[in-house]
C-alpha cells in the first residue's frame, strides 16, 4: 500500500544577510562614549549583544543597522552620530532634503545639498564636479575626523547617493569610489555599499559617475519627501534596480565600437551589472540588447555610406557584418534596396538641394 505523500514544509523566510561591519557599531559606541553616555538601550533595540560589539569580525544585518541608528540619534540628539564638532539635532538632514527637493534636475539638487550642508557642518566640504563626460561628489576634511574617520565619509558618501537615487527613482551607477585611507579589515563591504570596487590610499574621498545622471528631472514631490522621511535610513542601504539611463549608456557603449560582437556578457560586464539584470532592466525600460545592436551597426552603416567612398566590403567589415552578403540581404531589410544604390540617390538628391543662405541677423521684408 502506497504511503500519501508527506506534507509540503512551508517554504523558510530568507534570513537578512548580515553584512555590515562590527566597525560601523564600534563608531557608534565611541560616540557614546564621547558623551559620556550609555549605548546599552540602543544596542538592546537593534539586538545587538555587548560583548559581541568588541568581536571585529563579527557583522550586523542592514535592519540591525538601522534601530541601533535610529536610537542612537534619538538618543544622542545627533544625526551626524558624532562625526562633526556640533551635534546635528534630529531633522536637519531632512531640512537638507526639503531644500533640494524642488530642484528641476538632480545636478541642481545635489549643487543645493553640498552649499547647504557646508551651513550645518563646517567640519567636511562636498563639492559637485559636473562639467565633463563624468560627474564627481568629492568630499575635503577641514578638520581631523578622529576615530569616527571611516565612519563618517563613508555614511555621508552614501547618504548623498542613496538620496540622489531616491530623487530620480533610478540606480546611479558609479564609476569609482575612493577613501583617503588604508583597506580597512572589512574592505569586502564597499562593493556592497558603492556597486563598485573601492580604490583605497588616494588623497580625497570621492564618488565619479556618468554626467548625463545630472540633466535626470527629480521624480518626487513634497508628499513623497514627508512619507520617505519617516523612515530615511534604508535608503543607505537600498539597492535600486531601475537604471533610467541604461539604454543611452548601451547606445554609448556599442556606438563606441559598433565592429566589435557585442555580448550581453561583454557589455553587462563594462556597466558593472549581471547579464541577466542587463536584459531585464532593458526589458523594463522598453528596449532589447538586440535591437539597441541593430540600431547602432545601422547607423554605423548609413554614416560610412553616406560621408565616405569606402567600398561596401570595407563597410560591411567596419559594422561588423560576417560577409558582405550578410550585409547586402540587411541593408535591403531596412531600406528596401542595395546600399551601392542608397548612396547613388542621396548623394544625387544632396547635389539637387540648394545650400542655405547665411544669416544676417536682419529681416529680408
Amino acid at each position: 500500500m502506497r504511503q500519501p505523500p508527506a506534507p509540503a514544509r512551508p517554504a523558510t523566510p530568507a534570513q537578512p544577510v548580515a553584512a555590515t561591519p562590527m566597525a560601523f557599531v564600534q563608531a557608534i559606541v565611541q560616540a557614546y562614549a564621547q558623551r559620556g553616555m550609555d549605548p546599552g538601550g540602543a544596542l538592546a533595540a537593534a539586538q545587538i549583544p555587548p560583548d559581541r560589539v568588541r568581536d571585529p569580525s563579527a557583522c550586523i544585518t542592514a535592519l540591525q543597522m538601522e534601530a541601533l541608528s535610529a536610537a542612537a540619534m534619538r538618543e544622542l540628539d545627533d544625526e551626524a552620530l558624532g562625526w562633526f564638532s556640533r551635534r546635528l539635532p534630529w531633522g536637519s538632514y531632512g531640512m537638507l532634503a526639503r531644500a533640494s527637493i524642488s530642484s528641476p534636475t538632480l545636478g541642481l539638487a545635489l549643487r543645493r545639498w553640498c552649499r547647504h550642508h557646508a551651513l550645518i557642518a563646517d567640519d567636511i566640504g562636498l563639492h559637485l564636479d559636473g562639467d565633463g563626460a563624468t560627474a564627481t561628489l568629492a568630499l575635503a576634511e577641514h578638520r581631523s575626523l578622529g576615530g569616527l574617520r571611516e565612519f563618517c565619509i563613508v555614511s555621508v558618501l552614501r547618504n548623498a547617493l542613496g538620496l540622489a537615487c531616491w530623487f530620480i527613482d533610478s540606480r546611479l551607477p558609479l564609476l569609482e569610489a575612493a577613501f583617503p585611507f588604508a583597506p580597512p579589515l572589512h574592505a569586502e563591504v564597499y562593493p556592497l555599499l558603492f556597486g563598485v570596487a573601492p580604490r583605497f590610499g588616494v588623497p580625497q574621498a570621492l564618488l565619479r559617475f556618468d554626467a548625463r545622471y545630472l540633466d535626470m528631472p527629480l521624480q518626487r514631490d513634497e508628499a513623497m519627501l514627508r512619507q520617505m522621511l519617516q523612515r530615511a535610513l534604508p535608503l543607505t542601504v537600498r539597492q535600486y534596480r531601475r537604471d533610467r539611463l541604461l539604454v543611452q549608456r548601451v547606445r554609448q557603449l556599442l556606438a563606441h565600437a559598433p565592429e566589435l560582437a557585442h555580448s550581453a556578457q561583454t557589455l553587462a560586464a563594462q556597466l558593472h551589472v549581471s547579464p541577466r539584470t542587463l536584459h531585464r532592466q532593458l526589458k523594463e525600460e522598453g528596449a532589447s540588447l538586440q535591437a539597441l545592436k541593430d540600431e547602432a551597426r545601422r547607423q554605423r552603416v548609413m554614416e560610412l555610406l553616406l560621408r565616405t567612398d569606402r567600398p561596401i566590403k570595407a563597410i560591411a567589415q567596419m559594422a561588423g557584418f560576417a560577409s558582405e552578403k550578410s550585409f547586402a540581404r540587411a541593408f535591403r531589410h531596412w531600406m528596401a534596396m542595395a546600399p551601392t544604390e542608397y548612396r547613388r540617390r542621396q548623394r544625387a538628391a544632396a547635389l539637387l538641394t540648394p545650400p542655405a543662405l547665411p544669416a544676417t541677423g536682419r529681416s529680408s521684408a
